[in-house]
């Protein structure tokens, strides 16, 4: 919060709150002063997933690599069959970038539209584990693969 201290001064602002104001609402009536901040929280939420266009979810024997595209959401799903391999390891990833054409690895590609929400669509993937990224994985499975 302290990083986005200008943000939530301009924000109190929007809401006609001075600062002597929210100092006051706190105190007095902090349920109200944490519905502000979770407004804040969905502004700022929304802002951040109006912006992002890749999340990866990686875990023990799948990559699962996203595109987040205007139209549609972009799937790069690659899984080693390995039971072996933890590609959260750096000897597993090793492993992967030695083997990636191997019979050991699988890739599969899909699309899916976005629902009326895009961005409960996102965010939805960022629950499940997955993190904002680049795309750089993604970028070079799709040149390899694509």
């Amino acid at each position: 919060m302290e990083e986005m201290h200008q943000e939530f001064i301009n924000f109190l602002a929007t809401q006609s709150i001075t600062a002597r104001e929210w100092e006051l609402l706190k105190k007095t009536q902090p349920e109200v002063a944490e519905e502000e901040l979770d407004v804040f929280s969905d502004l700022v939420w929304e802002g951040v997933l109006g912006k992002v266009t890749y999340l990866e979810n990686i875990s023990a024997q799948h990559m699962h690599l996203f595109h987040l595209s205007e139209k549609e959401m972009k799937l790069i799903s690659v899984k080693v069959l390995n039971p072996d391999i933890d590609l959260n390891t750096s000897v597993g990833f090793n492993w992967f970038k030695k083997n990636w054409q191997s019979d050991f690895v699988e890739y599969l590609n899909a699309s899916k539209a976005y629902t009326e929400d895009k961005n409960l669509d996102k965010f939805k993937l960022i629950q499940e584990g997955a993190v904002i990224t680049k795309g750089e994985l993604y970028q070079w499975f799709e040149k390899i693969i694509g």
